[in-house]
């Protein structure tokens, strides 16, 4: 039954992992109420969404990059830990994170 429960929930991250990639690809000819409608489906996967919006953040420029960081501020208190590690791991997005972190704590 695990195995069962395990390939479902899996099914799911890839399903999810999917429709955040037509998101942001998306994004690139978007005006801005297109680009405020694909961010507000983007926080709408909540913390799910969190893994994938650290990789935009660390492998994309521009408008994707700006997404990502802006969909893990309005997503919260779920990204901290996420950015914590960012930061400890990777010294080149380290302020990115910080920054972050401090607009989610209200700090800035």
């Amino acid at each position: 039954m695990q195995a069962v429960l395990a390939k479902g929930a899996l099914r799911e991250i890839k399903n999810i992992k999917g429709s955040l990639r037509a998101l942001f690809e998306n994004l690139e000819n978007a005006d801005n109420n297109k680009k405020s409608e694909i961010e507000n489906s983007i926080v709408s996967y909540g913390e799910s969404a969190i893994d994938f919006l650290i990789d935009k953040l660390t492998g994309s420029k521009g408008i994707q990059r700006g997404v990502a960081a802006m969909s893990l501020i309005r997503i919260g208190e779920g990204s901290i830990n996420s950015l914590k590690q960012l930061a400890e791991t990777d010294k080149n997005y380290s302020w990115v994170a910080d920054y972050i972190i401090k607009e989610i704590e209200g700090t800035f």
